[in-house]
């Protein structure tokens, strides 16, 4: 139970106060949405603590004119501490709401100010990466995890509440059949694990592409490894705080900050210069451009996005036809430079790699110097080692193998895997 819920003294869908309890009433007769009903909650809790009342009840007492000034105040309130057009708008939408479900309407409709809100407001900036820069995130993302987060953000369209209310028993099937390409549903129940992660209640489905797929089952095996078998009710993706017990680890599903957090430092480290201005839901916006470039039907494009009306899925979407669908999916190119990395990407790598590695501050200094003088990568390392005097120093003890069978080889022989590299490749170091 939240805060909220207890303030309000609700239990699911009812209170025991009148007031609060006629509203969710409504709501629950309208929509029904988790997503709304929280929404509801938070904005009536704060406007009840604005005005010192801890009985909602009490609220509905009062007269209209003395109830239009307190929310006034309120709203107003909201946006002299910098809260967005449209946050104070809905919360004031949802006091209206309140009022009028209680009685207040007609003549004794509230009278309250709302703020202009012009088409296509935005607070806050966004930055819609490139396909190529969402490559880039992906491996300059840090764990498998975090790839593996990216990548189904990118390729699936899904939502942030979405994605991390994805269980286990939702990819295990397809996972265990072996496709490269895997359905991902959208449904109601996902709402008991996040009330944001099915909108509108409308049921649909997406696929995770084949990169996705295979960073995917990298990361479960890695989770299988340091937790064991993985359970069908575990989250797809756990948090990997420290803070809490293993095993309560494996039950507790990545947080919202925590994936907003999550890509926006992995729009950072790729080099993205606005990278703050990078969320989860801009790569939401790069996959429907991916959908839209690839000349996909625009019905397609529509329904993989999850943007559908109640009842509107006719049997083209029905699940006899979604090899049809995936077919087409497999069609939409991610990843134009998939292939290759461009000499800017390897510059970068290099670099990471030399911090990963310790390297001084002189040293790194004269490794960029190198590689602005060079005509590529492979010629700045040439340069590079003539500049290294100590033979024995822990920079030399370095390598990069390729292959799985030449990594058990050096580990066999004592090195350490440092860094899992892009296509097949290892960086160890000895001793």
């Amino acid at each position: 139970m939240t805060l909220d819920e207890k303030f309000l003294g609700v239990d699911g869908w009812k209170s025991s106060f009148e007031s609060v309890d006629k509203v969710l009433r409504h709501y629950g007769r309208k929509v029904r949405s988790e997503h709304t009903r929280m929404n509801f909650l938070g904005a009536l809790a704060r406007f009840c603590e604005y005005v010192g009342y801890d009985d909602p009840d009490d609220l509905v007492k009062l007269s209209p004119q003395e109830v239009s000034r307190l929310v006034q105040g309120f709203i107003d309130s909201l946006r002299e501490r910098g809260l967005s057009i449209r946050y104070v708008n809905v919360s004031l939408a949802y006091l209206k709401t309140f009022f009028r479900v209680n009685g207040f309407k007609n003549s004794m409709e509230l009278e309250v100010e709302r703020y202009y809100q012009p088409s296509r407001y935005m607070k806050r900036e966004e930055y819609i990466p490139t396909a190529e820069e969402n490559y880039r995130m992906a491996y300059a993302a840090g764990s498998t995890r975090n790839k593996a987060l990216i990548l189904a953000l990118y390729t699936s369209g899904l939502r942030n509440s979405t994605l991390r209310a994805l269980l286990y028993r939702d990819v295990k099937e397809e996972l265990k059949e072996g496709f490269d390409i895997i359905k991902v549903l959208v449904y109601p129940e996902m709402k008991e694990v996040d009330p944001g992660a099915c909108k509108g209640n409308i049921p649909y489905y997406s696929f995770l592409s084949k990169e996705a797929v295979e960073v995917l089952r990298e990361y479960l095996d890695e989770r299988r490894t340091a937790h064991g078998n993985i359970e069908d009710d575990e989250p797809l993706f756990i948090s990997e705080t420290t803070n809490i017990d293993p095993d309560e680890r494996r039950q507790t599903m990545v947080m919202k900050k925590s994936l907003s957090a999550i890509v926006k430092r992995a729009a950072k480290q790729a080099g993205i210069k606005k990278w703050e201005a990078v969320t989860p839901h801009c790569l939401r916006k790069t996959f429907e451009s991916a959908l839209r470039n690839s000349g996909l039907d625009v019905k397609d494009q529509e329904f993989l996005m999850g943007h559908i009306l109640p009842g509107s899925q006719d049997t083209y979407y029905d699940q006899t036809k979604v090899e049809d669908l995936r077919r087409k999916y497999a069609q939409v190119n991610f990843f134009p430079q998939r292939g290759f990395i461009t000499e800017e990407m390897r510059k970068r790598q290099l670099l990471d790699t030399a911090r990963l590695l310790g390297y001084r501050d002189e040293r790194l200094r004269r490794l960029e110097e190198v590689l602005a003088k060079s005509k590529n990568v492979d010629e700045a390392i040439e340069k590079f080692r003539r500049f290294k005097e100590n033979p024995g120093s822990e920079e030399n003890n370095v390598k990069i193998v390729k292959g799985e069978d030449a990594l058990m080889d050096h580990l066999k022989k004592g090195w350490t895997l440092v860094k899992e590299l892009n296509h097949d490749k290892y960086l160890l170091k000895s001793g």
